[in-house]
């Protein structure tokens, strides 16, 4: 109808901050060795790598292992005890056994990729976000990636966060982050929030005078009281949590020779001063619980109530 004013689009909304962001990551984004690929394995590495581990690790763990894994057929061929010993130093081992677990499916479909979400998603270890960030890195579709940093900064800059510690649900951020998505820098535009949300927009001190959208950003007037966080209380045993001793059960068994495997019980008292039949239900149910994840073993054994122990070939 004449004389009607239709509602700006999404993208002309955020037009500015699309550019100014983008300038911003130009000059002062991180030069990380994922992003000089578009390899599928070698984005998808990284991304296994990244969740729950900092980016400096990861950093010098990622050149090591694509040394001894150059191919998602070479690490597919590898044993699975191999590729733990590589993952050495990372943590979180059932990541290594997820990303063996997924280069042998796709190898055995002939080496060729998904590429859509769902048939990205039905592989181990790949929910949304992972299938995003291969769609957005390595095939260059115009679509988004939301973690957590993401979050936090399209939640601040496209809304009024009243704290540092508000966040609009991932849902909407997931709906909000797909509607403004410049499609010819969607690459780009994806690094650049991310490199926002690490560097300057971070979560309990927001660096705002140093951050290049400040004068559009919606929350600006709120971001200036600092947070102060909670620790996550984890599972634990004896003030030790749960997660460190995972890691020392697959330290120790990394150690022994090929094949080779050790009485449970003895591998309790590596793990515990003075363990004793009190806590085998406690070591038992770690056990089971690495066994589960594919990483481990367990052997039943005449003289050895417990069983033994060792890592998966």
């Amino acid at each position: 109808m004449a004389g009607m004013r239709t509602a700006p689009t999404p993208e002309a909304d955020t037009a500015p901050l699309i550019r100014t962001v983008l300038r911003w990551y130009q000059h002062r984004g991180r030069d990380l060795p994922w992003r000089r690929t578009r390899q599928p394995y070698r984005i998808l590495l990284s991304e296994i790598m990244l969740q729950q581990t900092q980016v400096q690790r990861v950093s010098e763990a990622y050149p090591q292992f694509l040394r001894r894994f150059p191919t998602l057929g070479s690490l597919a061929r590898a044993p699975l005890r191999q590729v733990l010993i590589t993952w050495r130093g990372m943590g979180y081992n059932n990541r290594a056994v997820r990303l063996h677990a997924l280069a042998r499916r796709v190898v055995a479909a002939g080496g060729r990729w998904p590429r859509t979400l769902r048939e990205l998603q039905a592989l181990p270890g790949v929910g949304r976000y992972t299938a995003h960030a291969l769609l957005a890195f390595a095939f260059e579709e115009p679509v988004p990636v939301v973690d957590v940093n993401v979050r936090r900064v399209l939640s601040r800059l496209l809304w009024t966060m009243r704290s540092p510690s508000a966040l609009k649900p991932e849902s909407v951020i997931w709906n909000r982050a797909r509607e403004i998505i410049p499609p010819a820098r969607a690459f780009d535009w994806n690094q650049a929030v991310m490199d926002l949300g690490a560097l300057l927009c971070t979560a309990s001190r927001p660096r705002c005078t140093a951050c290049p959208a400040a004068s559009l950003c919606r929350s600006r007037a709120f971001m200036g009281r600092a947070v102060r966080r909670r620790p996550k209380r984890e599972p634990s045993f004896q003030g030790i949590p749960r997660r460190i001793y995972r890691g020392r059960i697959v330290e120790a068994l990394r150690d022994l020779p090929p094949g080779a495997s050790l009485p449970a019980a003895e591998l309790g008292r590596r793990l515990v001063p003075r363990f004793s039949a009190r806590n085998a239900a406690w070591l038992e149910k770690l056990l089971r619980d690495l066994a589960c994840d594919g990483i481990l073993l367990l052997e039943t054994h005449d003289r050895a109530p417990m069983g033994r122990v060792r890592l998966v070939e």
